[in-house]
C-alpha cells in the first residue's frame, strides 16, 4: 500500500515527534547523578499504637534495628505491623542540602530530627511508591533522621536508594524524573477534550465512535496521571479525589474499550465480542454499586474494594489480551484497521514487557516506565483507526456526488436522445423520398444542359447527397437494433476497414499500424461495425498532423475482446471529452455530431461500451469493449 506525499510527510512528522518526546523522557529519566548514594540505613518494624516521636517510642519499636544496604528490594511488613521506621545517619557538612528518598510506600509519611517533625506527607501518598524530598538544615549535620511510613495495609518500607545533596539540584531531579507523566497524562486528557468538542459536529452514525475514543483517551490519560509519584507535589493533600479518579479511569476503561473493538471491528464470530461486552457491563455495574457502598459506609469496605480494585486491573488486561487476539486473526485476513490496532497493541505489549524484564533484572529497584509510552502508541493507533473512518465516510459522499452528477448527466443525454430519436424516426424517412426524387431529375437536366450548368447541377447534387448521408445517420441513430447478427473475425473487419482509409490517411502523410489478435469474434451487424469504426477511424486521421501514426490494438481480456485506436493528433480538452456524443456538437467546421452519435448507438446496440481518453497536443484513444461471441458448437445447440 503506497502513500500519498501528504500522507507520508504526516506519518514522518509524527514520528519524528515520537522520537523527540521519548528522547526527552530519557533525559528527564536518565539525567545522570544529582547527589551522593547513602551506602544503608537502619530500620525497625513498630506497631500502628507507637508514639510519633521516635525517642518517646523506642518501647514500640519489635526487636533490633536492622541494617539495609542501598538499592535493595522493600522487605514485607510482618503480619499485624503497619508501620516502619527507618533511621538514616546525615553526612556532614551539610549546606543548603536534602534528602531525597528514591520510592517510599506507606499511606503517612513523617520524617523527624532532633524530635522535631520536618516532613508530613498529610496522607498525599496512599500507599502508592513515591519519591520524598526532605530539606536539611546545617544544624542537622552528623545528626539521624528518623522517617515514619504506616498505612498502607503492610505495604511500606523505602525501595530503591537514597541520595543527599545540594537541594536545587536534588529538587530538580525530583520534578524532572516524574514530571513526564503528567506530561503524558496531561496531553492525553488534552487530547480527549479536543476529540470531545469535535465530536459535537459528527454525524450521529460517527458521534459514537468518537465518542467511545473520547472515553478510552480520558481514563488513560486519568491512569497516567493518578499513578504518577510527582502528582503529592501538585496536591499536598488530595485525599480520596485521587482514588476515586482512578477507579472511575479504570471502570471507564473497561467498559469503553470493548465497546470500541465492538463499534469498529463489529461483534465478530458468533457475536463473541457482543457476550463479553455484556459481561464486562454487569461486572462494571457490581463494582459501581460496591464503590457507592463504600463510599456510604465512609471506606470502611476500604480492603474489599482493594481487591476489586486489583480485579478489575487483571479483566482490563485479559480483556486487551482478548481484543489483541481478535484483532490478530482479522489482521491476517489483510483489514487495514485491524493491521493498525494490532501494531499499536503490539507496541504496548512491548513497552510492557520490557519494563517487566528491566524490573527483575533490577531486583525490583526499577519502576515501571515505557508502558506509559506504550499506552500513547496505542491511543495512537486508535485514533488514526477513528480518522480512518472519518475519510471513508468523506469519501463515500464525494462518491456519491460524482455518481448523483454522472447520473443527472446521463438522464439529460438520454432525454436529448430520446427527443432526437423520435424527431429522426418521424422526419427522417419522409425527407429522404423527395430528395432521391430531387437528385434524380438533376441528374436528367445535367445531361441535357451546357458546360456551366452542369457545373452548379453537379454541386447540387453533392449537397443533397451529403443531406442523404446525414437522414441516413438519423435513421441508424433512430434505429440501432441489428437486423441481422453474426459472429464476426473482429480481426478481419478493422483490416478491412483500415484498409479503406489508407488512401486518406496517405494524403496526411500519415500511418496506420495494426496489432490485431486473431481468432477474436463479436456478435454483430458487419455494416454497422464497418460503420462504427469508420466514423472512430476517420475522426482520428483528420485529426492527425505532421508525422501522424494511428494504432489500432485488439486483445482478449477475460469475456470481452478490447479495441484500442490510439492518434498522436491534436487531443481534446476535458470539458470537449464530456460532450461527446451530445447532439449536433462536433469539433470539425462542417462537422454535425451525428457521427459519433451513431457510433455510440452501435456500440451500445452490441452490448459494448466505448470510453474516450485525451490529452491536448498528445492524442486521443478510443477504447471500445465488446463481448466475445459464444463458440459455434453453443450455438448451434441453441438453436436445437
Amino acid at each position: 500500500m503506497r502513500l500519498s506525499l501528504h500522507k507520508a510527510v504526516v506519518v514522518i512528522g509524527i514520528m519524528l515527534l515520537l522520537i523527540a518526546i521519548v528522547t526527552l523522557g530519557i533525559i528527564l529519566k536518565w539525567g545522570g547523578p544529582a547527589g551522593s548514594v547513602l551506602p544503608g540505613w537502619e530500620m525497625k518494624w513498630s506497631h500502628a499504637g507507637g508514639t510519633a516521636n521516635p525517642d518517646d517510642s523506642l518501647n514500640g519499636f519489635e526487636g533490633e534495628w536492622m541494617h539495609v544496604s542501598s538499592n535493595t528490594e522493600r522487605l514485607e511488613a510482618p503480619k499485624g505491623v503497619s508501620s516502619v521506621w527507618t533511621r538514616i545517619t546525615l553526612p556532614d557538612n551539610l549546606d543548603n542540602s536534602a534528602v531525597l528518598i528514591d520510592y517510599i510506600y506507606g499511606e503517612e509519611i513523617k520524617a523527624y530530627a532532633n524530635n522535631v517533625l520536618i516532613y508530613n506527607s498529610n496522607g498525599a501518598i496512599k500507599g502508592k511508591g513515591t519519591k520524598v524530598l526532605i530539606p536539611l538544615s546545617r544544624e542537622l549535620t552528623g545528626e539521624q533522621l528518623y522517617v515514619k511510613s504506616s498505612g498502607g495495609e503492610g505495604n511500606i518500607g523505602i525501595e530503591g536508594s537514597i541520595l543527599y545533596g545540594s537541594y536545587g539540584k536534588l529538587l530538580a531531579l525530583y520534578v524532572k524524573q516524574d514530571v513526564m507523566d503528567l506530561f503524558i497524562g496531561a496531553s492525553l486528557i488534552f487530547m480527549a477534550s479536543v476529540f470531545a468538542v469535535c465530536s459535537i459536529f459528527l454525524k450521529r452514525e460517527l458521534f459514537f465512535s468518537g465518542f467511545l475514543l473520547v472515553l478510552v483517551i480520558l481514563s488513560c490519560g486519568t491512569l497516567v496521571i493518578t499513578n504518577s509519584a510527582f502528582l503529592p507535589i501538585l496536591q499536598s493533600n488530595p485525599g480520596r479525589l485521587v482514588n476515586i479518579l482512578y477507579n472511575l479511569a479504570l471502570i471507564t476503561l473497561l467498559v469503553s474499550s470493548i465497546l470500541f473493538f465492538e463499534k469498529i471491528f463489529g461483534p465478530g464470530k458468533n457475536e463473541i465480542v457482543t457476550k463479553v461486552r455484556k459481561c464486562m457491563a454487569g461486572y462494571s455495574l457490581v463494582y459501581c454499586g460496591l464503590w457507592i457502598l463504600n463510599l456510604s459506609l465512609s471506606y470502611r469496605l476500604d480492603s474489599l474494594a482493594l481487591y476489586a480494585e486489583t480485579i478489575t486491573g487483571v479483566l482490563i488486561a485479559l480483556q486487551l489480551l482478548f481484543l489483541l487476539v481478535l484483532a490478530v486473526v482479522s489482521a491476517l485476513r489483510g483489514k487495514i484497521d485491524s493491521i493498525i490496532f494490532s501494531g499499536g497493541f503490539a507496541i504496548l505489549m512491548i513497552s510492557l514487557f520490557t519494563d517487566l524484564v528491566m524490573y527483575y533484572v533490577s531486583e525490583g529497584s526499577y519502576h515501571l516506565y515505557w508502558w506509559k509510552w506504550g499506552v500513547v502508541i496505542l491511543v495512537i493507533s486508535l485514533i488514526v483507526i477513528v480518522g480512518r473512518g472519518f475519510i471513508k465516510s468523506h469519501e463515500q459522499v464525494v462518491h456519491y456526488s460524482y455518481e448523483l452528477e454522472k447520473f443527472n448527466n446521463d438522464l439529460q443525454r438520454s432525454e436529448k436522445m430520446e427527443i432526437i430519436s423520435e424527431l429522426a424516426a418521424s422526419v427522417a424517412q419522409e425527407v429522404q423520398n423527395p430528395l432521391h426524387v430531387t437528385r434524380g431529375f438533376l441528374q436528367i437536366l445535367g445531361e441535357m444542359s451546357g458546360q456551366k450548368e452542369k457545373t452548379y447541377l453537379q454541386m447540387a447534387v453533392t449537397e443533397l447527397d451529403r443531406a442523404a448521408m446525414i437522414i441516413t445517420d438519423f435513421l441508424t441513430f433512430a434505429k440501432p437494433e441489428l437486423e441481422s447478427v453474426e459472429r464476426l473475425d473482429i480481426s478481419g473487419e478493422l483490416r478491412h476497414i483500415a484498409g479503406v482509409l489508407v488512401p486518406l490517411a496517405n494524403l496526411r502523410e500519415a500511418e496506420i499500424i495494426l496489432k490485431l489478435q486473431t481468432g477474436l469474434y463479436v456478435e454483430g451487424s458487419s455494416f454497422k461495425l464497418k460503420q462504427a469504426f469508420l466514423n472512430i477511424l476517420k475522426n482520428s486521421v483528420e485529426s492527425l498532423q505532421e508525422n501522424g501514426l494511428i494504432t489500432i490494438t485488439v486483445w482478449q481480456s477475460s469475456t470481452y475482446i478490447i479495441v484500442s485506436v490510439r492518434d498522436n493528433g491534436e487531443g481534446m480538452k476535458s470539458s470537449e471529452l464530456a460532450r461527446l456524443g451530445e447532439p449536433y456538437y462536433s469539433n470539425k467546421s462542417k462537422g454535425t455530431g451525428l457521427g459519433l452519435m451513431v457510433t455510440f448507438k452501435i456500440i451500445e446496440a452490441m452490448r459494448g461500451t466505448i470510453k474516450f481518453h485525451s490529452q491536448l497536443g498528445e492524442g486521443t484513444e478510443v477504447i471500445v469493449k465488446l463481448p466475445i461471441a459464444r463458440p459455434e458448437e453453443e450455438e448451434v445447440l441453441a438453436c436445437v
